[in-house]
């Protein structure tokens, strides 16, 4: 087994639920291919518990831990420093403790542009313009990372453009906010909201007036294949599902605390789709 320091090295993630999350089978996926002397485990904290956890946690010894909902804002503040990309997203959702200080990143932004990149060959972020649905967290953080990255118009839209407006005037450059999706001369359309998740209503969306070679991302991933990508694959359009974010999301982290960086490939991709199913 390969050890760092010599001593197992622990993980995590944070959340409240956290049953539903797959990062524990994702990550115990990469600790038994590389041999890692260590465990990454669910850890169920209440919002009003959450900054004592993470204290814990860290006199504890463990080596970090990742954050999802309702936690990411929390982490963000909590942190005795963030990446500049963490405050670009305005949340965390990686954690890594080094000598008793809370260090605080985000890599949703870096998870979706990776998993378009391994989905579309040759996809590039300035191929054109990207239009955004929703406004929560991991829209903002993958918005960021797509301005960031060279995209020439960033358009958000969303049911209370106030929320859009805000995530526009933190983040600077050119976005526009709309009603309805301006979809004629877009590069990439992204679904960053329930819409067509399990148990949610499906994402009711006219794609005609998408341009051929045109990319539409959700990053619903259960199920996998939405309403939304079968009409894109459909009209011919490229396709890319939500579980690539995920996989890709989950490599900084894994490499900050175990020491090892991890590949995606298809048998992770296939060991996570046999959860999923």
């Amino acid at each position: 087994m390969r050890t760092l320091s010599g001593k197992s090295r622990l993980a995590g993630i944070l959340g409240w639920p956290v049953s539903h999350s797959r990062s524990p089978r994702l990550h115990g996926f990469w600790l038994a291919r590389h041999g890692v002397d260590g465990a990454y485990m669910p850890l169920p904290v209440r919002p009003e518990r959450f900054p004592s956890a993470v204290r814990s946690l860290v006199d504890l010894g463990f080596a970090g831990a990742n954050v999802t909902i309702p936690h990411k804002e929390a982490a963000f503040a909590i942190c005795d420093s963030v990446s500049d990309v963490a405050r670009r997203a305005g949340s965390v959702n990686t954690l890594v403790f080094r000598d008793g200080r809370i260090e605080g990143t985000s890599t949703d932004g870096f998870g979706f542009l990776e998993s378009v990149r391994e989905a579309v060959p040759g996809w590039r972020v300035a191929d054109g313009p990207a239009v955004i649905l929703g406004a929560g967290g991991a829209v903002r953080a993958v918005a960021a990372a797509l301005l960031d990255a060279g995209c020439p118009r960033l358009t958000l839209v969303n049911r209370t453009p106030a929320r859009a407006e805000a995530i526009a005037r933190d983040l600077g450059g050119p976005v526009e906010i709309a009603t309805a999706p301006p979809l004629a001369d877009a590069a990439l359309l992204v679904n960053g909201t329930s819409l067509g998740m399990a148990g949610e209503p499906a994402l009711d969306i006219d794609l005609a007036p998408m341009p051929p070679g045109a990319v539409v991302a959700d990053m619903v991933y259960v199920p996998l294949e939405t309403r939304l990508l079968a009409a894109a694959r459909g009209r011919g359009l490229r396709a890319v599902d939500g579980l690539g974010m995920l996989l890709h999301q989950a490599r900084p982290g894994f490499e900050a605390w175990f020491g090892v960086a991890p590949r995606v490939d298809e048998a992770l991709r296939a060991f996570l789709l046999a959860d999923l199913a």
